[in-house]
């Protein structure tokens, strides 16, 4: 049986997992269905993964589920050929000219100008 005939009877949608994922459900017993994303595969997949770990965090409101949005953001970063130091600089630039959210100021629009 080839990986291509496991994959068409896998019960589940395609998900990008962490590298490790593999090796801990093969040391739970199981033996995992798993490929090597193309680029293109993979882009896809990094942006559902990053779908899927902001509703959970959104859901959940736990800081692991944070750090899982951070860990995908990370990937991207790496895919998209820049560095993170690049991402930060580029949000630090945004905080300094636009500020941040620390404020918390809840903008509904604009008054409609008087004539």
């Amino acid at each position: 049986m080839s990986v291509s005939d496991d994959i068409a009877r896998a019960s589940r949608p395609a998900k990008l997992v962490r590298d490790k994922i593999p090796q801990l459900v093969r040391a739970s017993g199981e033996e995992p269905i798993t490929s090597i994303a193309d680029d293109t595969e993979y882009r896809r997949l990094l942006r559902l993964k990053l779908r899927e770990e902001v509703e959970e965090f959104v859901a959940s409101d736990d800081v692991e589920e944070l750090a899982d949005v951070l860990e995908v953001v990370r990937a991207l970063v790496v895919d998209l050929g820049t560095e993170f130091d690049t991402l930060e600089q580029i949000r630090d630039h945004k905080a300094a000219n636009r500020g941040g959210f620390s404020q918390r100021i809840v903008w509904y629009g604009n008054r409609p100008k008087l004539t």
